[in-house]
């Protein structure tokens, strides 16, 4: 199976953004990927307002995923990003969504909100309350994460021990010291400890790194973009999948019992 990853800088216009996202639908599409992930918060982005991405909140059958949708309609690809979505005034929910066939086939809200290094997500953004059930695309199956959840073993863990074979990331990872550092080790020890395959589109710009990447199960990067706007591809294989599990079968070899999340 191929897969695409779409990186790019989110700007303060919604329908700009929309656009973005379909030309990297159509171009995905067009080059055989049967999955595509694209970044977190895609709705809207300002550097000079960090509230923006929840002001500009939209109900799933608003007008941003609504020309999404109608791209997906024209073909097979299933497509995985997050856009914030309104709960009570002023307040939203960090909202992943799966796309495929011109229908919302899936949808996840952010469980872990990023408060940490100087940021408060929570402030203006409601936590979700459940991992969401496995997706599948071509006989895999795909395990959903968003972001700062990359920081929570047992989330990815619980995704593994429930049957994903592969962990979908959208992310806006925040520049700052030793942040890119946290990013690249994160992601291969996430893909380390579950014996996955990893997809991890970041969103780039000034605030954000960017650095989209595809891990496989042994931890071996087999993709990856630097800080500009790209389209990067790769191909998730099944006898590699297997062949990890056999060599590493760090499942099969736990000692603890299954995490219990919420």
């Amino acid at each position: 199976m191929y897969v695409a990853v779409g990186q790019f800088a989110v700007t303060p216009v919604w329908q700009e953004n929309a656009r973005t996202c379909i030309s990297f639908m159509a171009q995905a599409a067009r080059q055989g990927a049967a999955l595509l992930v694209l970044p977190e918060a895609l709705l809207a982005r300002d550097d000079h307002d960090p509230d923006l991405s929840v002001k500009s909140a939209q109900p799933l059958d608003g007008g941003f995923l609504q020309m999404l949708l109608d791209e997906s309609a024209r073909n097979r690809l299933t497509t995985v990003l997050t856009v914030h979505v309104p709960t009570t005034p002023g307040r939203a929910a960090n909202t992943l969504v799966v796309l495929r066939e011109g229908r919302i086939i899936g949808q996840y809200a952010k469980l872990h909100l990023y408060d940490a290094f100087t940021v408060q997500e929570s402030r203006l953004v409601d936590p979700g309350r459940q991992v969401p059930p496995l997706i599948e695309v071509e006989g895999l199956k795909l395990g959903l994460m968003t972001c700062y959840d990359l920081r929570f073993p047992e989330m990815a863990l619980n995704l593994a021990l429930t049957g994903a074979d592969v962990l979908i990331l959208p992310a806006a990872w925040v520049k700052g010291p030793l942040k890119e550092h946290h990013w690249a080790t994160l992601l291969t020890a996430r893909a380390l400890d579950t014996t996955c395959y990893v997809v991890a589109a970041g969103e780039c710009g000034t605030k954000n790194i960017g650095q989209s990447r595809v891990i496989d199960p042994l931890g071996v990067t087999i993709a990856a973009a630097a800080e500009a706007p790209v389209l990067i591809m790769a191909e998730i294989n099944p006898e590699r999948l297997a062949l990890a599990r056999r060599q590493l079968p760090v499942l099969h070899n736990r000692r603890f019992a299954p995490p219990q999340l919420l």
